[in-house]
């Protein structure tokens, strides 16, 4: 191995010449261009999953790569999770019956320490979400039909329960999906005045309002939205700047584009695009999860059984998508996920235990899929 020699120790007393300083002055340099020629630290990803323990795992935001899969708290079916702001709390519903939720600190490298678990009162909770201020966390319940809010501690450790809904309409409009209410997602609005409740039972998206209580009650000026029959709403989310919301539909696969009125309190509906190509497809197929990318140009929607990512772009003026095309995508899409900066998307496969980094293209929202894939079992959620 070759060493860098000091000059200093050959050199006479003399004046240092001209070539000599501009030695020093680059040697000066050498520790800033090791320094940029690290890897950035990893993020710590936590995976929900239909196994039998939370896991995590290493991405290098850099470069798009995975690394480290491994179990980091035993919780059977830990399917959808929600981290707090400030990084240092998890959150994660169990299916059952009744389902869990339960809460974590983070630790360095991603490790979970537990810290209680609360009961969801209801039967295959599907999903949750902390209130944008961090003092609440909402469950949806699917078997249950219901939504149950609670606070959070100071310690970050789940509270007392402070509002239950349960859900009774029935949209009857599809033969076997619909009998009963589906709360099947949780949405709180920006300013995080108001809770949204997707219902796949119902075909309608509950609106609560929250008092100065911090506790909940149907919203008096909209207490929801309907959409089409048999559409079958599953998860929501607001544009980042807030004026649209994007409602994927399971059952019809289909976008709904709503806009909201936060002044208001309410929820228009301006359209409702379709999920698959233009073409159709013969085969069964139902949607899963939605995202917009973090500048607002670009939609995703997932696709199961056509096994792929839809991508709309957004009129940020209007809210209203155009479809650009689909990317194929690991079997069972049931959740993706954009990274923060929206340079990188992973969709989780659930039935082929895997996820799949793509490079998301700025200008076009296109997707270019990096391999291998990575392993990692019945993976249903991704959480940064």
């Amino acid at each position: 191995m070759t060493s860098l020699r000091n000059p200093l120790a050959c050199m006479q007393p003399r004046r240092p010449s001209q070539s000599h300083a501009a030695s020093m002055r680059f040697l000066r340099f050498i520790p800033a261009l090791l320094l940029s020629a690290m890897p950035a630290a990893a993020h710590t990803l936590y995976l929900g999953n239909y196994a039998d323990a939370i896991h995590a795992a290493d991405f290098d935001g850099k470069v798009g790569l995975l690394g480290s899969d491994r179990a980091v708290a035993p919780l059977t079916r830990a399917s959808f999770l929600d981290r707090s702001a400030d990084g240092r709390f998890l959150y994660a519903v169990a299916e059952g019956k009744p389902g869990l939720i339960a809460s974590f600190a983070i630790g360095a490298g991603g490790a979970l320490t537990p810290l209680n678990t609360r009961s969801s009162e209801g039967v295959g909770p599907c999903d949750i979400a902390l209130s944008p201020d961090g003092r609440l966390v909402a469950v949806a319940n699917y078997g249950g039909g219901s939504v149950i809010i609670h606070r959070v501690a100071t310690d970050g450790s789940l509270d007392d329960k402070i509002s239950f809904f349960q859900h009774t309409h029935t949209a009857d409009a599809h033969p076997d999906r619909q009998k009963k209410p589906h709360a099947h997602g949780v949405t709180w609005s920006p300013e995080g005045r108001l809770l949204l409740v997707p219902d796949l039972g119902g075909d309608r998206v509950y609106i609560y309002a929250r008092n100065g209580d911090d506790s909940l009650a149907p919203n008096p000026a909209q207490p929801w939205l309907a959409l089409a029959p048999a559409a079958g709403p599953r998860h929501a989310q607001f544009s980042p700047d807030g004026r649209h919301l994007y409602v994927i539909n399971e059952l019809d696969n289909t976008v709904a584009v709503v806009a909201y009125n936060a002044a208001g309190a309410s929820l228009t509906l301006i359209e409702t695009v379709s999920t698959l190509p233009a073409e159709g497809f013969a085969g069964f197929t139902k949607t899963a999860e939605i995202a917009v990318r973090s500048d607002g140009r670009f939609v995703y929607a997932s696709n199961r059984g056509h096994d792929s990512l839809a991508l709309f772009a957004r009129d940020s003026a209007t809210g209203r998508l155009t479809p650009r095309g689909h990317v194929a995508v690991p079997a069972n899409p049931r959740h993706f996920a954009l990274s923060p900066d929206g340079r990188w998307l992973l969709s989780a496969g659930q039935d082929t235990d895997s996820l799949r980094v793509y490079s998301v293209n700025a200008e076009t929202g296109g997707l270019t899929p990096l391999s291998p894939d990575f392993s990692t079992p019945k993976p249903v959620c991704v959480n940064f």
